[in-house]
């Protein structure tokens, strides 16, 4: 499946970091605190991969649309709340990934990591996961770079833009949720891949029909 490619994107919670699921337990516990009560594979359905202040909006447009003109407030609640969390939290990468990413980048293929949080928050897991730019991977893009988030494919073009590549079908997008999967196709990469290592199922991601589904990144090898 690499033959032929020359970037991945990959997405980072449930694709390359193993964080617990605290951004969506956060999000969730965010949610219920100003009254909205959903549960958490809710939270996951409809937010997983999205810009998390869009998540919250999307969680309140189907159940609480009386309460869309709090989401400023929750969102800013969720983000004090997940710097709480992750103080002490362990993050790690998902089994085996650091090997595929050194891996591709030996091979010459650029490797770039994608992200719904924004640049503060994906800085603070590439530090503690002690992952350095230009060892472990090229280039990092998050929803705060761009303007429109997932599913636009504005993040994978940036990506292509930054490193000369005019040809989409040489990029392959992989992530755990269905949302990075329509991202890929959006973006018209050659392979798309779906991870069952984080926040979906495998029938939540065959709806966007990617090329392959594998249990995790590890599998790429």
């Amino acid at each position: 499946m690499l033959e032929n490619i020359k970037m991945v994107v990959f997405d980072m919670a449930g694709t390359t970091v193993d964080e617990q699921n605290v951004v969506y337990k956060t999000l969730h516990k965010a949610l219920n605190v100003y009254g909205v009560e959903v549960d958490l594979n809710t939270v996951l359905r409809i937010g997983a991969g999205k810009e998390k202040h869009q998540a919250i909006k999307d969680v309140l447009a189907e159940f609480k649309p009386n309460k869309l003109s709090e989401s400023e407030p929750i969102f800013e609640a969720f983000k004090k709340m997940l710097d709480e969390a992750y103080e002490t939290l362990e993050v790690k990468p998902v089994k085996g990934v650091e090997r595929v990413l050194l891996n591709l980048r030996q091979k010459g293929i650029i490797v770039v990591l994608n992200t719904g949080y924004n640049r503060q928050v994906a800085e603070k897991l590439l530090e503690k996961l002690m992952w350095d730019k230009n060892v472990h991977y090229d280039m990092l893009v998050t929803a705060s770079d761009v303007e429109k988030g997932r599913p636009h494919p504005e993040m994978i073009q940036k990506a292509m833009k930054a490193f000369d590549i005019t040809d989409s079908t040489v990029v392959l997008k992989a992530g755990d949720s269905a949302i990075d999967i329509e991202e890929g196709k959006n973006a018209n990469c050659g392979v798309t891949i779906g991870v069952l290592s984080g926040a979906q199922t495998r029938e939540q991601l065959e709806e966007q029909n990617p090329n392959y589904i594998l249990l995790s990144l590890n599998e790429l090898v």
